[in-house]
């Protein structure tokens, strides 16, 4: 019998990474994420076109659009409510900065100091309720404002990558209300922490870790407060900052506000 002698030559290591580039560069996850004119997008080439792209694309550029679809301006249609969520955060960050002049994250000092701020400071108590009762409506906003965006189909193509970051921007404002809940220092707050980081000691593989980052011990003591503290007015505000960004870029460069016209 004859014997077969296949001529192809095999693939490669590099033909195989090559092949799983292109691969990865064609789908339509990758193509949500970087625009067309971008240097990861599949077949760039440097080129006069394409440098220009690079410049448009840029997030500074777009935070105020050029012009918008005129069922976009209706109270009625977007209700304003990612506006409401971003005026919501601005609110927080300007209130916030003012009850850090007259706040210490020490657990021998943090209840008196919310005492103290609410009956010695002056507009103390009025700036304090301004932004406990804006944490609320901000959470609220957040919510109502990707359940807008879902009934009127705003997370499809080619916006589901926005949809994502709208879904961790959602996260995030849980995370920063829920942070906050344990600077007052009382039983409410400490009870709430201690379920919290009890739920999270469950998660698979490395939850006890993450419960034991989060205390900063064993138990809820000293350290939970300043970690939590550090959490509530630097780590996480400085990343919904990032994402937002990308956010209100991203509403601009895939055609701005949608919906059914």
């Amino acid at each position: 019998m004859a014997k077969i002698i296949d001529d192809k030559p095999r693939p490669t290591i590099k033909d195989r990474v090559n092949t799983t580039v292109d691969s990865v560069q064609g789908s339509q996850a990758w193509n949500s994420i970087f625009r067309p004119g971008s240097i990861f997008r599949k077949g760039y080439t440097d080129s006069p076109r394409n440098r220009s792209y690079v410049i448009m694309n840029s997030v500074l550029y777009h935070l105020h659009p050029v012009k918008v679809k005129r069922h976009a301006v209706k109270v009625s249609y977007t209700l304003c409510l990612g506006g409401l969520s971003f005026f919501l955060f601005i609110l927080l960050t300007v209130t916030g900065i003012f009850l850090m002049f007259f706040y210490r994250p020490e657990t021998t000092a943090a209840w008196n100091d919310i005492q103290n701020l609410q009956t010695s400071v002056t507009f103390g108590l009025l700036v304090r309720n301004m932004h406990r009762w804006g944490a609320h409506l901000m959470v609220l906003a957040v919510f109502l404002h990707m359940a807008r965006v879902f009934y009127h189909g705003a997370y499809k193509p080619p916006r589901e990558f926005n949809w994502v970051i709208g879904v961790i921007l959602l996260t995030l404002t849980l995370l920063l209300s829920f942070t906050g809940y344990l600077l007052p220092w009382d039983q409410l707050a400490l009870w709430a922490v201690a379920v919290g980081t009890n739920m999270m000691g469950y998660t698979p593989v490395f939850g006890q870790e993450v419960r034991f980052v989060l205390l900063g011990g064993a138990e809820i003591g000293s350290e939970t407060l300043l970690r939590w503290y550090v959490l509530h007015v630097l780590f996480l505000p400085f990343v919904i900052v990032i994402f937002m960004a990308i956010h209100f870029w991203r509403v601009r460069k895939d055609g701005g506000i949608s919906g059914p016209l």
